[in-house]
């Protein structure tokens, strides 16, 4: 479509509404798939696809920009006490995941130098170029 302009769209995530990972994938569910017969999964490879656009509130728009308002509170809950959770979730079911992986992902978080689950939502994010995640 040569000779259009991008479209861009703003949507607002609100911090507040988000208690841990389960009520992230909410909030995104809200505010992203309201019109949507399926939600998305808890999964961080679940927002990776929903950011390449093509489903959702997301479906045609080329430019979108997220905000997450309230982010100290989205950061908080995604912290620290979330991501250990998470990671032994991952690490109780070597059948279905790359144990080795989380289990140094967990030592890691532990001595401080890991990476929390709002880590790695903003990477998400930031392999989105055309994403923009503005966090207020």
């Amino acid at each position: 479509m040569s000779g259009q302009s991008p479209v861009s769209r703003t949507f607002v995530l609100e911090g507040r509404r988000i208690n841990g990972i389960p009520s992230f994938y909410g909030e995104l569910n809200r505010v992203l798939m309201p019109n949507e017969e399926w939600m998305l999964g808890e999964s961080l490879d679940a927002l990776d696809d929903l950011l390449y656009g093509g489903i959702g509130e997301l479906n045609g728009v080329d430019e979108p920009v997220i905000i997450l308002r309230d982010h100290g509170h989205a950061k908080s809950a995604l912290g620290v006490e979330a991501t250990r959770a998470y990671y032994l979730g991952k690490i109780a079911h070597p059948e279905m995941f790359h144990v080795e992986r989380f289990v140094t992902a967990l030592a890691e978080l532990d001595a401080g130098t890991g990476r929390t689950y709002f880590d790695l939502v903003t990477e998400v994010f930031a392999a989105h170029p055309g994403v923009q995640l503005d966090l207020a």
